[in-house]
């Protein structure tokens, strides 16, 4: 099968990495290869990770003539590909689409679309980007969701349609496994990260949506109500490159910092393959964002056992945490609920541990990559049948 994703390793994105992982757990029982836009010029048009075939098309997301053209390269290389895979299976909805649903058809090669973004991936979205964009995704034979708000929206928007398959994401629990005392202390001299100051953590985009700086602003009320004062670390990418990042949230975040004199409690770091170290070492993950569907990050914190407070949003982090049982929940854009739950979390370890076992045991039992693998290969014969 052939994945046509928006991004591939060494970018990163959700979709992303759940193909390279999924590849990997069906690596034995299928032929994969991957047809990606990259932002990255140094990156090469073709390589093979992992034992996988990637090739790549440039893109300049700010440029509309850029994004034309990458659908046509996108066009070619799929026919140029065209003997190498039986299926084609799209990630997300965007330009590439168009493209990908005509020369699939014209190659006779079914499509599977899955829906990974909230907002972005809705039928009533796409349907506003025009007749041809929603014919695109009408054109697949199988549609995963990765949230049962998604398959909820396909379903009321395609009511003649078949109905569509919830997918959800899926995390090596292997890779993403809670550190023991030894291995948490090495990995926080190797981060530089203290063993006597709590450490709260932040991955993903620096986009408005996630609110890296709604955190921020709960942080600082425990830094200004005075007491032991957590780190606060953010992981992700903070420039531009990606349409829904937001330069001017880092330098809003680290100045705000400077003001109250916490500079060096506020740490700035980079996207991060290894983001699993990461995770072992923090004391907290918190998930501020307003609009997900279903969280990878959050998932790999849980199945990490690292306490996690997130926004409460119905159909995507309320399926994973029950609030006080696993994690915690607190409303949308509250800063003050936030800093409140995450005080809490910090101010009893114990049962702030406990509710940690509880969420990497629903993610082993529930969301663990090899079942995700499984589903797409089930969804892939379905389409050949």
């Amino acid at each position: 099968m052939l994945l046509v994703t928006g991004a591939y390793h060494p970018e990163i994105s959700a979709a992303a990495v759940q193909c390279r992982a999924v590849a990997a757990a069906i690596g034995a029982r299928a032929r994969v290869s991957v047809l990606t836009t990259a932002v990255n010029p140094a990156l090469p048009a073709l390589e093979t990770i992992d034992g996988v075939v990637v090739r790549r098309v440039g893109v300049d997301v700010r440029s509309r003539a850029s994004k034309a053209l990458a659908s046509v390269r996108l066009a070619r290389r799929m026919l140029q590909a065209a003997g190498s895979y039986d299926v084609v299976h799209v990630h997300g909805v965007s330009q590439k689409n168009v493209p990908v649903a005509l020369i699939a058809r014209a190659l006779g090669k079914p499509i599977v679309l899955s829906l990974h973004t909230s907002g972005q991936d809705e039928p009533e979205a796409v349907k506003r980007r025009g007749a041809l964009s929603s014919w695109a995704m009408r054109s697949a034979r199988i549609v995963l969701c990765v949230s049962p708000d998604l398959c909820a929206r396909w379903d009321a928007a395609n009511p003649s349609a078949d109905r569509a398959r919830l997918t959800p994401n899926g995390v090596d629990t292997n890779r993403f496994r809670p550190a023991d005392a030894g291995e948490r202390r090495a990995l926080r001299r190797a981060l530089g990260w203290p063993d006597d100051q709590a450490v709260v953590l932040f991955v993903g985009f620096f986009s408005r949506d996630k609110r890296p700086d709604l955190l921020f602003r709960a942080w600082r009320r425990i830094a200004n109500a005075g007491g032991a004062v957590p780190k606060l670390a953010y992981v992700g990418a903070k420039g531009a490159g990606y349409y829904e990042i937001d330069a001017s949230l880092e330098h809003e975040i680290l100045g705000g910092a400077a003001a109250i004199g916490r500079s060096e409690d506020v740490f700035s770091i980079a996207p991060a393959h290894d983001v699993e170290r990461y995770f072992r070492a923090a004391d907290v993950y918190v998930m501020p964002s307003i609009r997900e569907a279903h969280p990878l990050a959050l998932l790999e914190a849980m199945a990490c056992a690292v306490p996690c407070v997130a926004t409460r949003i119905p159909g995507a982090t309320d399926v994973l945490i029950e609030d006080g049982v696993n994690g915690r929940l607190f409303p949308a854009d509250d800063e003050a609920s936030l800093s409140e739950a995450l005080r809490q979390v910090l101010a009893d370890p114990a049962a702030a541990g406990a509710m940690a076992t509880r969420a990497r045991e629903r993610v082993v039992a529930r969301y663990d990559i090899r079942r995700t693998g499984d589903e797409w290969l089930a969804a892939y014969r379905a389409a050949l049948a």
